[in-house]
């Protein structure tokens, strides 16, 4: 065993040493690169990744876990940033910018909306032109501009609001509205960049034809989740219980630093990242699919898909992407990629007229991820009434812990967060070894399988909500406390709503964020990571439509309607069944897309 062990760290030695004398020359390197894979050694990843010198990637300097931790890092402490603002965005435009319930609610969820919206901007130009890393790093300074001014406006005396009376409610002048605004979407902007390209350019620390790193991607992205909601749990209790009771600026200035070390965690793991190379406009190859298609409608589709246009062997269009497999369905698509004359393929191939396979089949991947996608949009609104309609709620009940500590009704979302953590836990470490020993995937359940399970759960999230509603309004009409600020019911009746949609989150962010990843064509992860956050703005956005809808609906003839400023005397308990019932609909139609979903098949290294 000794000499085992002697003989083994000396082969390693060698192999280090012999690869580190050829990386300047590219016959020894040829030769160095065949010597290891005959003896089995894989040196550089295969999944198009290169080192910070455009070099491929050695897996041993480079990638998984090592680089990995920066990543989580930088995101634990950015989702602090971003929840330790948002979580009582909506108080703070009661408080201080003079917005009732239904305005303050509509502001914050059209404010998050484009917080999802936005990354669909970051993601094309990772994607097409500067790569994941760049923009993470350009748009991590502007996210942490937008920090500092909104730490300004609650802080600098006359660009604050002031004339505020004995209860703290303030009459802000236009300009200060204005510029608060301007802090926000700023931040709005700077979240395009992180949001799609973090969690993708963590996993793509892993490399894909790796079995043993493919496995621990699986892992990665739990935990990723894990990170956002340690940041989420300090800022849902400490900081929002600076604010409620130290002061706004405060409150608002602790983000601000945690952004900027969020930045720096990034930076320090430069030297270990693996990087994708940017494939070009992904737009442009889509249209090019779509024009040579209907160029091509007349065409018949051969039956041998082997027919269809292909680069050669080692050729690719595709910068940093690996061939895809010819899939069944769609079959208009395939127009793109027939070759209609045999000189088409002996010049230059024109784009707009001839596609590859490949290129045809990230069209198809995309088509494919749309309906899943749609689904996503009504769990994002029941996600959303945790910073809108749940504070609201809990605003009007006790908020008292023990006499002389009261808890803000935002850091209620604690409850969730730590639902989160324990479910994750409890996933990774008994959910999928449990389940796998019935389904025999390493992963326990399909990604589409984990996403149903979740949408299933939040429907009885929204049904608990609308229970405590109505318990509270029968305490409110049986004791006539129609204008009592605080009711004798304690705000803890609003764990179970909050946990249950921890417990959601886990099974169908979590699912929807590796799904969109592994679906994704490799050249258009990020775009497609920003597509599964845009679920999130739609929510946010059919949120506040809802709310328009059902104010307008419900206040006609004089009536005070289901969401008035004084909730004791309105209908809350009906929105979250109307919510309740869209999200029993929205189940069923998630089930039958899920079993029609085809998915993408890979032809080996980049």
């Amino acid at each position: 065993l000794i000499f085992f062990f002697l003989f083994h760290h000396h082969c390693l030695l060698f192999i280090k040493s012999y690869q580190s004398s050829t990386q300047k020359n590219p016959i020894k390197r040829l030769c160095c690169d065949k010597i290891m894979a005959d003896i089995g050694v894989d040196t550089y990843t295969k999944d198009g990744t290169t080192n910070r010198k455009g070099k491929p990637a050695d897996k041993k300097e480079t990638g998984n876990w090592k680089a990995c931790y920066f990543i989580l890092g930088n995101e634990l402490c950015e989702r602090l940033a971003y929840y330790g603002m948002s979580t009582n965005l909506v108080n703070y435009l009661q408080l201080h910018y003079n917005m009732g319930n239904a305005d303050a609610a509509k502001a914050v969820s059209v404010w998050s909306g484009t917080c999802y919206i936005t990354p669909l901007v970051g993601a094309f130009l990772a994607d097409a032109y500067f790569g994941r890393y760049w923009v993470i790093f350009v748009f991590s300074i502007l996210y942490a501009l937008g920090m500092a001014l909104l730490t300004l406006t609650a802080w600098i005396p006359g660009i604050k609001p002031s004339s505020c009376n004995a209860n703290g409610i303030c009459n802000p002048k236009k300009f200060q509205t204005n510029l608060m605004f301007v802090a926000l979407y700023l931040i709005a902007i700077g979240t395009g960049g992180i949001k799609p390209c973090v969690s993708s350019f963590g996993a793509d620390q892993f490399d894909d034809s790796d079995e043993a790193e493919k496995k621990q991607k699986n892992s990665y992205f739990n935990w990723f989740y894990f990170s956002i909601n340690v940041g989420a749990l300090i800022a849902s209790s400490v900081l929002v219980y600076i604010q409620m009771n130290v002061g706004w600026a405060i409150g608002f200035g602790i983000p601000a630093i945690a952004m900027g070390t969020a930045a720096l965690a990034f930076v320090l793991g430069t030297w270990m990242y693996r990087f994708q190379k940017p494939g070009g406009s992904p737009l442009t190859r889509i249209a090019q699919v779509i024009v040579a298609s209907f160029r091509k409608c007349n065409v018949k589709v051969p039956a041998d898909p082997n027919s269809l246009y292909e680069t050669v062997e080692g050729e690719k269009t595709i910068e940093g992407s690996r061939k895809l497999k010819h899939t069944e369905g769609l079959r208009f698509f395939d127009k793109a990629a027939v070759t209609e004359q045999e000189e088409d393929i002996k010049g230059p191939v024109k784009p707009w007229s001839l596609c590859s396979v490949t290129q045809v089949e990230e069209v198809k991947c995309i088509v494919r991820l749309l309906p899943i996608w749609v689904t996503g949009i009504v769990f994002s609104a029941v996600y959303g009434q945790m910073s809108t309609m749940f504070v609201l709620q809990g605003n009007t009940m006790d908020p008292h812990v023990v006499k002389g500590f009261k808890i803000p009704s935002a850091s209620l979302s604690i409850f969730d967060t730590i639902s989160v953590l324990f479910w994750v836990l409890v996933y990774n470490w008994f959910i999928v070894p449990f389940a796998r020993k019935f389904t025999k995937r390493e992963t326990g359940f399909t990604q589409l399988q984990r996403m149903g399970i979740g949408l299933f759960i939040s429907i009885f999230a929204m049904l608990a909500a609308g229970w405590v509603e109505v318990r509270r309004l029968n305490l409110v009409r049986e004791n006539n406390y129609y204008d009592l600020k605080f009711l004798p019911m304690t705000i803890f009746w609003q764990i179970p709503q909050y946990f249950l949609i921890g417990l959601a989150e886990v099974f169908t962010f979590v699912g929807q964020m590796q799904f969109f990843y592994d679906e994704a064509p490799d050249a258009m992860r990020s775009m497609c990571s920003a597509l599964s956050l845009t679920t999130v703005a739609l929510g946010n956005y059919l949120s506040s439509l809802l709310v328009t809808i059902v104010t307008d609906v419900t206040t006609r003839n004089g009536k005070l309607g289901w969401i008035p400023d004084n909730l004791n005397r309105g209908h809350l308990d009906y929105f979250y069944w109307l919510l309740a019932i869209l999200s029993f609909v929205n189940l069923l139609a998630y089930l039958v897309i899920a079993k029609c979903y085809t998915y993408k098949k890979t032809k080996g290294s980049a």
